[in-house]
């Protein structure tokens, strides 16, 4: 084993790969491999937060969005927030997540990037992220639009999860991004597998951001007391 945390994680993502058969009109998106800028970037990342042998809780999305770990290969982090809360500036592109806009408000209600990683590492289901042409232009894909793709996603991510384990994750909570598919999806896998002995769901920070951001202080309060209580 790696000695740190964030060594763990570098190996992980830089021999993410995904052997399914995917749906003739989905494409992966690899952003470790894709982007010339990402490995520089989540090498700092990681090792300003994550260069130590502590235990965390994982937290799981659902998997990368194109503006937000799709360019910074962090999840749920865009290049603003890269640079406003982790020092970390990538001149060549500027991204705007809405997602990454409510993960980060929750970050410093919490106590700050700091305090908040030393505590979870946040990863998704699928770590790697898919996308859909429409109208001559790639959008995001979940991996749960489509049975035929979730069945391709399954052995990867069964995977991936017990390889995230061995990084030094606690097994007591598992923290879900989404209350609907991704959580049912989670759960169904740990259910045959015994990953965890809890599942905590969680709405996802872009549907908050969506539909209820005139209650997102009631959702931060709600994030806040589901992680408090994994201390």
């Amino acid at each position: 084993m790696m000695n740190t945390f964030d060594q763990r994680i570098l190996s992980f993502i830089t021999n993410l790969k995904f052997s399914g058969k995917l749906p003739a009109d989905i494409s992966l998106m690899n952003p470790y491999q894709s982007n010339q800028h990402v490995m520089k970037i989540v090498r700092a990342f990681y090792k300003q937060f994550y260069n130590d042998n502590s235990e965390r809780h994982l937290i799981l999305g659902i998997n990368p969005g194109r503006l937000g770990a799709g360019v910074t290969g962090i999840p749920f982090t865009d290049t603003k927030r890269l640079a406003s809360h982790c020092n970390i500036i990538l001149p060549e592109i500027i991204t705007h997540e809405p997602s990454s806009v409510f993960v980060y408000e929750m970050i410093d209600a919490y106590g700050g990037a700091q305090s908040f990683y030393n505590k979870f590492y946040i990863s998704s289901i699928s770590p790697l992220g898919f996308l859909i042409n429409k109208s001559g232009k790639s959008v995001n894909y979940n991996y749960y639009d489509s049975l035929a793709l979730q069945a391709a996603v399954t052995p990867f991510a069964v995977r991936a999860l017990k390889a995230q384990l061995a990084f030094g994750i606690s097994r007591k909570k598992c923290f879900v991004f989404g209350t609907g598919k991704n959580h049912k999806f989670i759960e169904s896998l740990n259910t045959k597998h015994g990953f965890f002995d809890e599942i905590i769901p969680l709405e996802h920070p872009r549907y908050i951001m969506q539909y209820k951001s005139k209650n997102m202080a009631h959702y931060l309060q709600k994030y806040l007391e589901a992680f408090n209580s994994a201390d």
